[in-house]
């Protein structure tokens, strides 16, 4: 196997990648035949989506209609912090014949989208400062490995106006995304697609989780993933027309910002991760000073504000008004960091009425997570959400709950942590109040683990880099059956929690009674690291003789059958008599829990109290979680 073969992980296994110190765990969902392009031999691949559907993808990027800075924080004499366009990837359902023939602009071949963007030079130079390792070993590692790797997604696809089969990819084959189902009973005959609208976390971009949002694009979502602006991401460019609305000169006068004279030479601007001045390692869990609250609090803001920018696009295409947006569009072949191909060919008519623009899923990762929660803490600026999704929350950046009762967590909320972050226990204390939040507000709250996961399994990188995920983060589950884990769960909290009318996925998606498994009473900590290594890597003791096991299983076929508990671990869950109450809109009627001896008023006042007792920026736990002694 080539050296770059094998860093890349550009092969198919259908075990875990790496060693497995847990049981066995299922065969990753079954992907469609790949393309001659995705076959080869020197860079990494991402799976095409398990759902019935194709996806289409567009980007978009169209000038803020609110132009502002955020804090008054500045870096050589320029705001830090501002909002000037706003640029977001949709992922959705697409119709049938996606990728076949020409494409809706009438060019010969389809395009699809980079997962590392143009200019992908310019790019890697951002990973590398982000990273900080020498830009140009990062150009070289991206050049080796995942330089020509492109999402398994048509650029400006037409939306799907069918109803799936009801089956996907692992139950009827790659066949299912060319078939069609019936309407269900007293359901339209096109469907109308949720909306979700994904965060990334630091580091992120609009296509990090590529595979995150195009498997609940393959599920009938249309999912909106924002490329924030505020320094948390590696690098992302500002487009600017010469003149007129996103013009320097008109943001300068309507908005408030500022430009160094510098950058008046390019028609873009470069926005690279933001380093806190006197802290620049808060993210560490050994950071003796803790984060800075001040920049991720301004952060978050600047963040919600570009979500409800993003929503307003979304509404404007569903409402019609898609070929408006297209005029505005600046990724396109004058922009930076677009296709040439732009929007072109795009059936915006196909739009018109066919999202649902309320009761929408916010989903975060990490620092995303942390935005999650504000958004669902601020129902008043934020109507149009109904329920939150959080993959390994970053929970030291959560800003303590306000005094307001109406500024707190009342829609469901699912948490779902890497075991690596699960050992980090001031950010696990943190995740658990945020849960008791929702629940004490009469919300409906999960919080599980996914065994062998590290902290970029949602990610993906853990795709694109296996053997680096196994050898250095001591990741110990297939990092495919991560992410299906992950969709199945926030696919089994979906069903639970949404309203009728009926969506896509009710119909398609596997149910492995994920959310249904007992909770836990004593944190298992076989796999907890030194604390060198704490939230950044797991343990696996006896590392040879687990990773020779593995291949023994493997080669013989002694896998024994698995079950959820194998492969999750449940924290919080509803009691059964919740989940029979009718928990839609703002969650079930405020009742104490069975077993639970104390109110509403004294618990939010605990957890308000114990997110504000820091100590060196952590979140205090009020009471003890983790064991003495090892479980296992």
């Amino acid at each position: 196997m080539p050296f770059s073969q094998w860093i890349s992980g550009n092969y198919q296994s259908s075990t875990s990648a790496g060693p497995n110190d847990v049981p066995p765990v299922h065969t990753p969902k079954t992907r469609p035949p790949q393309g001659f392009r995705d076959k080869l031999p020197f860079h990494g691949t991402l799976p095409k989506y398990s759902g019935p559907y194709s996806v289409g993808y567009m980007e978009i990027e169209v000038p803020a209609a609110s132009p502002r800075t955020f804090s008054h924080i500045t870096r050589r004499g320029r705001h830090i912090l501002q909002l000037e366009t706003v640029l977001i990837a949709l992922y959705y359902p697409s119709a049938l014949g996606s990728g076949n023939g020409k494409d809706p602009g009438g060019c010969r071949k389809w395009s699809r989208e980079l997962w590392l963007p143009h200019p992908r030079s310019e790019m890697s130079k951002g990973y590398g400062d982000f990273a900080q390792v020498p830009p140009w070993l990062v150009l070289i590692w991206f050049f080796l490995t995942t330089w020509f790797t492109k999402l398994p997604a048509f650029r400006n696809a037409k939306l799907a106006s069918h109803w799936p089969p009801e089956q996907n990819t692992r139950q009827g084959g790659w066949k299912v995304k060319n078939e069609t189902g019936d309407p269900p009973k007293g359901q339209p005959k096109e469907p109308i697609y949720p909306l979700i609208i994904f965060s990334h976390g630091l580091g992120g971009s609009r296509t990090v989780y590529s595979t995150v949002c195009g498997e609940f694009a393959s599920y009938g979502f249309v999912v909106c993933a924002v490329e924030h602006r505020d320094g948390s991401g590696a690098r992302t460019f500002v487009n600017h027309p010469a003149e007129g609305k996103g013009s320097r000169k008109e943001r300068e006068a309507n908005g408030g910002v500022d430009h160094l004279e510098k950058e008046s030479a390019y028609s873009w601007d470069i926005i690279d991760f933001i380093f806190p001045k006197r802290n620049p390692h808060d993210t560490r869990p050994d950071n003796e000073e803790g984060i800075d609250a001040e920049l991720r609090a301004a952060q978050i803001d600047m963040r919600l504000a570009e979500i409800q920018e993003a929503y307003d696009i979304v509404k404007a295409i569903d409402s019609g008004n898609g070929s408006v947006v297209s005029q505005q569009n600046l990724r396109n072949a004058d922009g930076i960091g677009g296709s040439s191909r732009g929007l072109v060919g795009v059936n915006w008519d196909c739009w018109t009425g066919r999202v649902r623009t309320s009761q929408v899923t916010m989903v975060g990762h990490s620092f995303g997570a942390a935005t999650t929660v504000e958004v669902l803490r601020h129902t008043d600026r934020f109507a149009w959400v109904g329920q939150g999704i959080s993959y390994d929350i970053w929970g030291l950046a959560v800003k303590s709950p306000e005094s307001n009762p109406a500024h707190r967590i009342s829609m469901p909320l699912l948490g779902i942590n890497s075991e690596a972050f699960m050992y980090w226990e001031d950010n696990f204390q943190a995740a658990v109040a945020i849960c008791d939040e929702a629940k004490m507000h009469g919300s409906l709250a999960w919080l599980l683990t996914v065994r062998g996961t590290v902290h970029i399994s949602q990610s993906d990188f853990c795709i694109l880099y296996p053997q680096t995920a196994s050898l250095l983060l001591k990741q110990t589950i297939n990092p495919r059956r991560a992410i299906d884990i992950n969709i199945n769960a926030s696919l089994e909290f979906l069903a639970k929690v949404m309203p009728e009318p009926i969506a896509p996925f009710h119909r398609c998606s596997d149910n492995e009674r994920l959310l249904e498994l007992p909770c836990l009473k004593v944190l298992p900590t076989v796999h907890k690291p030194s604390e060198k290594w704490t939230a950044v890597r797991l343990k696996v003791p006896h590392e040879a003789r687990a990773r020779i096991a593995l291949i023994l299983k493997r080669n013989l076929k002694k896998g024994e059958g698995v079950d959820g508990e194998k492969e999750v671990w449940m924290h919080i869950a509803p009691i059964a008599g919740k989940l029979k109450r009718d928990h839609l809109g703002s969650g079930y009627p405020n009742k104490q829990d069975e077993g639970e001896d104390i109110n509403d008023a004294e618990k939010v006042s605990e957890i308000s109290d114990r997110n504000r007792r820091t100590s060196k920026g952590f979140v205090a736990a009020s009471a003890p979680v983790w064991p003495v002694a090892k479980n296992e």
